[in-house]
């Protein structure tokens, strides 16, 4: 059975002023068991409203109290939780409600770990996982089946591999990261030199270096250095698919959505965010607390933080043609206008004469 949390104990626990709105009952007995969206929410729920685009959704919202801005205290008669930020506050009360698994430290009788490497009492290693030589390991590591750990990896305290992770010889994991399942660390970037017609394969021998509280999606790769290293920053959180190359280096606290392509050498500076799908090509430079859009390519460095988008709203097939063809033709169509206007400027001064 869910365990019921009441208004008040939510508060005292996370903060944030209650107000009861309509309702006649006290914080204390208003109690709430799950999250659940404004749309589909149901006796027992709590929402959180964060944009008055969802005014709609709020008002006929089916929650038990929704978390909003002060602000927005005036669009509903429902009790609620006041903070200047919703979001924040439901993630936080979201891990509150929903508590991580508890697991009791064990290593599996089919893990096979490797030589000179001591573990700690309190760690999991599950099923089917190879620990290679000379590792270290930090107190409450919990690495899942199946996973591959080469030689002279360390991972920091209370780091999480979840099944099916592969963490390449020599990489440095800070303490309190995520690694969901089918991600790749350390894999030898795409470097090759051409010589006669063919491609000579340039040995990778830098390493990956991941800072603290670093989450890293399902199936997503991060290159080793070809001489220096691939650097991941403290906080950074980084989506499913995405491919990291040799050399890349990610400041702190930056978040890169699905899907997203950072060729080698890219320097990305801090606080940055980065949509699905876009594309960063390699050797250049993005400084702090920039924001580039989804399926953006981004072909230069930026200098200057703002946000920065580099694509087409999407058309009807034939239209796109057209717009396509009217832009290969803007050379020849700028030439045109200038022409056109030197000719009236000489029409007009003609005329004055």
């Amino acid at each position: 059975m869910a365990q019921l949390f009441s208004l008040q104990d939510i508060a005292a626990s996370l903060g944030g002023e209650v107000n009861i709105g309509l309702s006649d009952t006290s914080p204390a007995k208003i109690l709430v068991s799950r999250m659940s969206s404004l749309a589909h929410a149901q006796a027992g729920s709590i929402s959180f409203f964060n944009d008055t685009k969802y005014t709609q959704s709020l008002q006929s919202t089916q929650a038990t109290a929704v978390i909003l801005r002060p602000e927005h205290q005036h669009l509903t008669g429902l009790p609620t939780i006041l903070t200047d930020n919703p979001y924040a506050y439901f993630a936080r009360l979201s891990a509150l409600l929903n508590p991580p698994k508890q697991y009791t430290h064990h290593v599996h009788a089919s893990a096979v770990i490797g030589y000179e490497t001591k573990l700690p009492s309190d760690l999991t290693i599950d099923a089917m996982v190879t620990v290679g030589d000379r590792v270290k390991l930090g107190k409450g590591v919990r690495i899942g089946a199946g996973c591959v750990i080469e030689d002279d990896v360390v991972i920091g305290a209370n780091t999480i591999l979840e099944p099916r992770v592969v963490i390449k010889h020599g990489t440095i994991i800070g303490h309190d990261c995520h690694f969901f399942s089918g991600a790749v660390i350390g894999n030898d970037g795409f470097g090759y030199a051409e010589e006669q017609g063919q491609w000579v394969k340039i040995p990778q021998v830098g390493r990956v270096v991941i800072g603290n509280h670093v989450d890293i999606g399902a199936n997503t790769t991060i290159d080793r250095g070809a001489l220096d290293d691939t650097v991941i920053e403290d906080g950074v959180k980084l989506d499913n698919l995405i491919q990291v190359a040799h050399n890349v280096r990610i400041g702190a606290h930056t978040v890169i959505a699905g899907c997203t392509g950072i060729a080698g050498s890219a320097v990305i500076g801090q606080h940055c965010k980065i949509g699905g799908a876009a594309m960063i090509l390699g050797h250049l430079q993005i400084v702090d607390g920039v924001t580039i859009s989804p399926g953006s390519m981004i072909m230069r460095s930026i200098q200057q933080a703002g946000t920065y988008t580099a694509l087409m709203p999407f058309q009807k097939h034939e239209d796109w043609l057209r717009t396509a063809a009217n832009i290969r033709h803007l050379e020849q169509t700028n030439l045109k206008l200038k022409q056109l206007e030197q000719a009236i400027s000489s029409i007009k001064k003609h005329t004055e004469d």
